[in-house]
């Protein structure tokens, strides 16, 4: 008897790369350290966490991402239709070439800064708000506060019942530490069922210490894998838990300068 073959696990999008060289190369973002000539991205594992200072292109990634995969500008999957200011295209996402194995088209694509339109649009819809509570939660989610808003997503809407891509941009921004590690948890489960790879930029140490996770450290020299210990954001953190009262008298001594 033939066994059944068993369904590929995450993760689904193994590359992206240049389309060709029809690009304009000196203008944003095109001009960004981590976009240069060779830029041909591998994704390895289920969990990818991009890390880096602020302007070095981690969102602008992960929208173009966004798009290759087919989800909402402003945050959300391809069911959501919505008008917001954000919502605009990838201008990187048309110049790029994405390697799927199998190609999955559910998923969802999480922006901090433009939650807010997400969530009323998500308000607006639910009319009648029992029916949709299996993918939101049984709270309104402007009824909760931020971070529980937050993390009621996290646990109703995106699940790991069937193959599907998540992509998360800053999800801790809302979130005190022990939520942190409840996102971190979460992460983890949804990455050991194998059917749902996770994109995620943050500035939080806690979640670039996911198990198991690829960390890619985006500088002015492009992108590199790195372990959490050696990130900036790592070590900033790691003095001040050491030593609180000087890293916070040397920080107030060079405002002063």
């Amino acid at each position: 008897m033939t066994a059944r073959p068993q369904s590929l696990p995450a993760p689904f999008l193994k590359s992206i790369r240049w389309r060709s060289d029809d690009r304009p190369k000196d203008s944003y973002p095109f001009n960004l350290p981590i976009f240069g000539e060779d830029f041909d991205l591998a994704f390895t594992r289920p969990v990818t966490i991009l890390v880096g200072e602020n302007a070095t292109g981690k969102s602008t990634l992960l929208e173009a991402l966004a798009e290759l995969a087919g989800f909402h500008a402003g945050g959300g999957s391809r069911d959501h239709n919505y008008q917001a200011p954000d919502a605009q295209r990838s201008v990187l996402a048309s110049h790029l070439r994405a390697a799927w194995l199998p190609k999955v088209t559910q998923g969802f694509f999480f922006r901090a800064d433009s939650y807010i339109n997400l969530s009323a649009y998500v308000e607006e819809m639910a009319i009648d708000w029992p029916i949709i509570r299996e993918l939101y939660g049984a709270r309104h989610l402007h009824r909760q506060s931020h971070g529980e808003s937050f993390l009621s997503l996290f646990e109703n809407r995106l699940k790991a019942s069937s193959r599907a891509f998540y992509l998360l941009d800053e999800p801790e921004s809302a979130l005190s530490p022990q939520r942190q590690l409840h996102l971190v948890r979460l992460i983890h489960t949804w990455a050991r069922t194998g059917r749902v790879q996770i994109v995620l930029a943050t500035h939080a140490p806690l979640l670039m210490a996911v198990p198991g996770a690829t960390l890619l450290h985006l500088t002015e020299r492009g992108i590199a894998e790195a372990s959490f210990q050696t990130t900036p954001h790592f070590q900033i953190m790691a003095e001040f838990c050491r030593n609180p009262d000087s890293v916070i008298a040397q920080a107030v001594a060079a405002s002063d300068g």
